[in-house]
């Protein structure tokens, strides 16, 4: 059942009262934070080197960002992009904007690897079911993307 149905909690979302996301904002670790947004990478990440954008004011569409606003996210979202290649060597980034979970405007990065799980087709990150990091291999990846944003 999607968050929709939920009307009162998706109006309390929209209005920004306990949005899951402005927590995430506030109070998760993050990897770097940008003009526009924080990059975070999860421990539970459907595949090595998934990130997201969490814009750190409460909007839920890209039309209610101001137009400098916008032009930070897409810097943003540039400058995370060279990071996450570099730091992984993807072939191919994917990028998705949905925001039909929780209403809060964030983005999305899953690259792309020879042999992934869904190659040739779009992404199920949902179908993970084991970790995608051993010991030690997240924090290394976050410190070489971290690395590589203070240097975009």
């Amino acid at each position: 059942m999607s968050t929709w149905r939920d009307t009162e909690r998706w109006a309390r979302w929209v209005r920004g009262d306990d949005c899951p996301i402005c927590r995430v904002v506030a109070d998760a670790d993050a990897v770097a934070e940008l003009e526009a947004c924080r990059v975070m990478m999860p421990e539970d990440a459907p595949m090595p080197g998934y990130v997201w954008l969490a814009v750190r004011r409460h909007v839920i569409e890209l039309h209610e960002l101001t137009e400098e606003e916008g032009a930070a996210l897409m810097r943003d979202v540039r400058r995370v992009s060279r990071a996450v290649s570099a730091a992984t060597g993807a072939v191919k980034l994917n990028w998705e904007i949905h925001g039909n979970t929780v209403p809060h405007l964030h983005v999305h990065l899953f690259p792309r690897y020879p042999g992934d799980p869904w190659e040739g087709r779009p992404i199920d990150p949902k179908s993970v079911t084991r970790p995608v990091y051993a010991a030690g291999e997240l924090a290394t990846l976050q410190a070489r993307v971290a690395e590589a944003l203070g240097r975009g």
